[in-house]
């Protein structure tokens, strides 16, 4: 993308200025709704009175979903914080899931207790999240007890302020990697974060918000046109991810590592809690 060209309209902000919050149940594909019916009558038999909410996000909440292709990803929050009986009750669902429904290509369900996802350090990550990115589907919505978010710095740093931190994960993870579940599992999720660190990197200048991650990219490379092609890259695997270990360490030792220094240069690192 020529820099000389204007970068694309902001988008995803409500009227006053504050992100959007994206996806709604009406806009499950149908091909979905099976899965999603069958995620939200075996939550409160898992969870029981502990369950506080649940939440879809990703594509399947914003009607993007590709059957066979897209991941269905939820949020259950529950009074407290999980212990190692719930996470292991919520591999084993994930897994029956993943196993009955063919047009889901994975399941992920994260487990957070109320008072970390309404905390004071988590508002502008986990907080900010949840009120943006999920869709309520159980419970009373915890978004009600968040603000309203901008795209502003503040929000840019606690996001995604701590890819630095991340690294290093990264490259244990490339080198435990046997399978071609486990390559391909960490293609995807690497790459999206790395995209979406991208925009938010940028995302004060340009003044939106969007989880379209070619959207992404390409805003991204109005700000950096040297790294948009290794961005759209991203976007690509992300999308399509690849058992290829050398193109995910392509992107994990020379894109990763130049975000993560740009970052912290422009936005400062996350503020880590207490």
């Amino acid at each position: 993308m020529n820099r000389r060209e204007p970068p694309p309209p902001p988008r995803g902000l409500r009227p006053d200025g504050t992100i959007a919050r994206e996806g709604s149940v009406d806009q499950v594909p149908a091909a979905f709704a099976p899965a999603v019916t069958a995620l939200l009558a075996r939550i409160p038999e898992v969870f029981g009175p502990r369950l506080h909410s649940a939440y879809l996000y990703g594509s399947i909440p914003r009607g993007t979903a590709l059957p066979g292709s897209s991941d269905l990803d939820a949020l259950v929050a529950l009074h407290t914080g999980p212990d190692e009986t719930e996470h292991a009750r919520t591999r084993a669902l994930e897994n029956e899931l993943d196993s009955t429904f063919a047009q889901v290509n994975g399941v992920g369900i994260l487990l957070e207790g109320i008072d970390f996802l309404t905390s004071a350090p988590e508002r502008h990550d986990s907080g900010f999240f949840l009120a943006c990115l999920c869709t309520p589907v159980l419970g009373p919505d915890l978004a009600e007890q968040l603000p309203r978010y901008r795209p502003t710095p503040l929000l840019a740093r606690q996001t995604n302020g701590d890819l630095h931190q991340v690294l290093p994960r990264w490259r244990a993870g490339i080198a435990r990697a046997t399978t071609r579940a486990e390559h391909l599992s960490l293609s995807r999720r690497i790459s999206r974060r790395l995209v979406r660190t991208g925009l938010t990197l940028v995302m004060p200048a340009w003044g939106g918000w969007t989880s379209d991650l070619d959207l992404a990219a390409d805003v991204f490379g109005h700000y950096h046109p040297a790294r948009h092609d290794q961005m759209r890259t991203a976007a690509h695997t992300a999308q399509y991810p690849t058992t290829d270990p050398d193109h995910l360490r392509e992107l994990v030792e020379d894109l990763a590592p130049w975000l993560a220094a740009e970052y912290t240069a422009t936005h400062g690192r996350k503020t880590p809690g207490p």
